[in-house]
């Protein structure tokens, strides 16, 4: 699993997948043929609708928690790829798009709100000093 972290305004970009009740990081599983960066850019298109490239995004590690709505033991692990600040990236509209309902922009205090993997990402941006 791969995800993208668009930050702004001390906020992080979170999609709502069609038929789930939980916000989700844009991002998914990497194809066979995919590296971790390749699949994040490819769900970032197709998820919230943004062209990012591989020069666009710096690693942030990987959280391993229990998958969300998958059998108890069931573990995740997501590599996570933080957007740099600049460019394209900075005056792109995401739009929910493909699988998604909607977008929206979050803080800490919608942890409530995310799976474990989630949760986790949202509390190493805040160690980061990214998101509030």
């Amino acid at each position: 699993m791969s995800a993208v972290l668009l930050v702004r305004d001390r906020r992080v970009l979170m999609v709502r997948a069609r038929g789930r009740d939980v916000l989700y990081l844009p991002g998914g599983k990497a194809e066979p043929h995919e590296t971790d960066v390749q699949a994040a850019l490819r769900e970032a298109e197709e998820e919230i609708a943004v062209r990012l490239t591989a020069a666009d995004l710096e690693p942030f590690g990987t959280v391993t928690e229990p998958a969300h709505g998958q059998a108890p033991g069931t573990i995740v692990a997501m590599a996570l790829f933080l957007v740099r600040p600049g460019g394209a990236s900075d005056t792109a509209s995401p739009v929910a798009s493909a699988e998604v309902d909607e977008v929206e922009w979050v803080t800490s205090a919608d942890a409530d709100r995310c799976p474990p993997a989630g949760i986790e990402t949202l509390r190493r941006l805040v160690i980061a000093d990214l998101v509030d």
